[in-house]
């Protein structure tokens, strides 16, 4: 109810404003009527039929007052009538944009994040702000969306290293479980994938936020990929896997930090290794332009859906949320684009679609000359 009395406020004063114009409008005309009118009446008269008794004038007086009463009242009644049904319709159209503005807004304050406020037939200023207000709350859903699944995922994150831990724990503590090397070792595991996860938060808040620093350096970006596909090499070859690195014949030189550089590398070579099968292929090229350098880690994997695509780079997204089994903090992606930017460079995703492989596109700003 709280919201539905502003609304009619507004009609109610919209139409109280255009009946106070009409009103004052009527008074004026009135006003107006009245003292000129005489005068140019007796004028005409005077020049049409000369002097006039003093009882002549007095009738010829009162038949124009009641004349121009008349004729006032009922021109006046008329078009207060007509004004009134226009003002009422204008009130209307007016308020009932911002009504549904403010049905809309009340529903995005109750949790209903999918409720959009129509849009108006008229093309105005009206309709741009209902067309503001509907991109709010398209990002404001999209954040909400984002949010909750950031928080179930990043609890599942948690919940398995944990879990790990806390049954090796009751285990050493009920004696089933002996305190060897091999416990040593899952507990190491366990509480390292807790702290990598710690980490990549930090991480990846700090580049989206602009607070990490980068020890620039020229750095020959071939050699780079070369090594980072060398590192993930063993895993391919155990895999059965076609690991291949393309690069130019000249240098490909660009300003960045190595390690950070590097690390985008490392993330796109296992990205592309999770998600190719056995027996597939995986492609380092390395190409440049006048003013890029370009750097496209591409595989035979089982691809991206197109209204995936938007979401690859968002912290824990995963286009098939069974494949829980993977590697990895899940923000990999999220850290890797974030350092990109910082250099001034964009990470993009391609993919023709399920079962067709996936492209990463790294682009970096060509270094300057000496």
């Amino acid at each position: 109810m709280s919201a539905r009395a502003p609304r009619r406020r507004l009609v109610r004063r919209l139409f109280l404003g255009q009946l106070m114009v009409i009103l004052v409008g009527a008074g004026t005309l009135g006003a107006v009527a009245f003292l000129v009118a005489p005068p140019i009446f007796h004028d005409h008269i005077r020049r049409a039929v000369g002097p006039v008794s003093d009882v002549v004038a007095h009738h010829l007086d009162q038949a124009l007052s009641e004349t121009l009463l008349l004729a006032l009242t009922i021109g006046i009644l008329a078009a207060a009538a007509a004004a009134t049904g226009v003002s009422w319709l204008l009130a209307t159209r007016i308020a009932l944009p911002v009504e549904e503005l403010s049905r809309t807004a009340d529903a995005l304050a109750a949790g209903r994040l999918g409720e959009r406020a129509p849009h108006p037939s008229a093309e105005d200023e009206l309709a741009d702000l209902t067309d503001a207000f509907n991109g709010m709350a398209d990002v404001l859903e999209h954040t909400e969306t984002t949010r909750r699944r950031l928080l179930a995922d990043l609890a599942h994150e948690l919940r398995t290293p944990l879990a790990t831990i806390e049954a090796y724990h009751e285990g050493l503590a009920d004696g089933v479980v002996e305190a060897d090397a091999d416990t040593v070792a899952t507990l190491q595991d366990a509480t390292g994938r807790l702290q990598r996860l710690v980490e990549d938060l930090s991480l990846v808040s700090s580049a989206e936020e602009g607070r990490l620093t980068y020890d620039l350096r020229p750095i020959e970006l071939a050699e780079l990929v070369g090594a980072a596909v060398d590192a993930v090499a063993p895993a391919a070859r155990e895999r059965g896997l076609h690991l291949e690195t393309r690069t130019p014949g000249v240098p490909v030189i660009v300003e960045g930090d190595r390690d950070r550089l590097a690390q985008v590398l490392a993330n796109l070579l296992r990205n592309a290794l999770e998600h190719t099968s056995d027996d597939g292929s995986i492609t380092a090229s390395v190409t440049s332009t006048p003013d890029q350098a370009i750097v496209v880690i591409s595989d035979t994997g089982v691809g991206i859906a197109p209204e995936h695509l938007p979401h690859v780079f968002e912290r824990f997204f995963r286009a098939d949320p069974s494949r829980r089994h993977v590697t990895g903090s899940g923000i990999g992606l999220t850290i890797s684009r974030a350092i990109v930017q910082g250099h001034g460079g964009e990470l993009t995703a391609h993919s023709d679609g399920p079962d067709t492989g996936a492209s990463f596109t790294m682009r970096l700003p060509a270094a300057t000359g000496p």
